[in-house]
């Protein structure tokens, strides 16, 4: 039996609500906990309730989605839903999952639910292997089992991630975000909103940016105080 993904719709319109309470009725595989028109009641059944996919509007009175998203502990998968295509960049840098414009059809929605399904399938076979040196990465419709000792760099691409290896590049949907967050934090660390290097295999740091394996990588600004405190933990 097919299990059930939990999901919250997020947004102050009534009508934008009803489409899409309607929408995910008719996929089985998806439970409807809640519908809320604001962040604050949303924000109280995500402290509650255990969320696989929020559907969230970004222009909302008081709270707008991007800032609650920078509120949320334990993201569950989240697909943006708005009429404003400006806020793209900065939604995916966030570690969104697809971003919907206004109007849009059945068909695309289900193509946001099964990219977040597949995400959430993904991290959940991650997280199952994260005590061993080792992870497996689901992508084109194969496993691969990546050493922790092997992989030099993840590099985000909206949505997807590459993995850098000493011997292959493995391009999978993952989150950059959650794999931050679970990842040994002894072996990796976030230098960048784009970028998870291997700590063994940097090779020498600048101003801005950090050698891995010969790979010049950008260092964030808000990064770098903290990748410098990393290093010299380590000695």
């Amino acid at each position: 039996m097919k299990r059930k993904y939990n999901v919250l719709i997020v947004d102050d319109e009534f009508l934008a609500r009803k489409l899409l309470t309607e929408y995910v009725s008719k996929v089985d595989f998806l439970n409807l906990v809640d519908t809320c028109p604001d962040a604050t009641k949303a924000m109280e059944i995500l402290n509650n309730e255990n969320i696989d996919i929020l559907l969230l509007d970004i222009q909302m009175p008081d709270l707008s989605g991007m800032e609650m998203l920078k509120l949320i502990n334990n993201r569950p998968a989240v697909i943006l839903t708005t009429a404003y295509s400006e806020y793209a960049v900065d939604a995916f840098s966030l570690g969104v999952v697809d971003y919907l414009l206004k109007p849009f059809d059945y068909a695309r929605f289900m193509q946001a639910i099964n990219k977040a399904v597949s995400l959430k399938t993904n991290i959940q076979e991650y997280t199952s292997d994260s005590s061993n040196d080792y992870m497996m990465i689901k992508a084109d419709y194969k496993l691969y089992k990546v050493n922790y000792d092997d992989l030099l760099f993840i590099e985000g691409q909206h949505e997807y991630v590459t993995f850098h290896t000493t011997t292959k590049r493995i391009t999978a949907l993952y989150s950059l975000r959650n794999l931050e967050e679970t990842l040994p934090k002894d072996k990796f660390v976030r230098t960048h909103k784009s970028f998870i290097v291997s700590i063994k295999n940097i090779e020498d740091i600048d101003k801005t940016n950090v050698t891995v394996a010969g790979n010049k990588i950008p260092i964030g600004a808000s990064y770098r105080d903290a990748l410098i405190e990393r290093m010299y933990n380590m000695q």
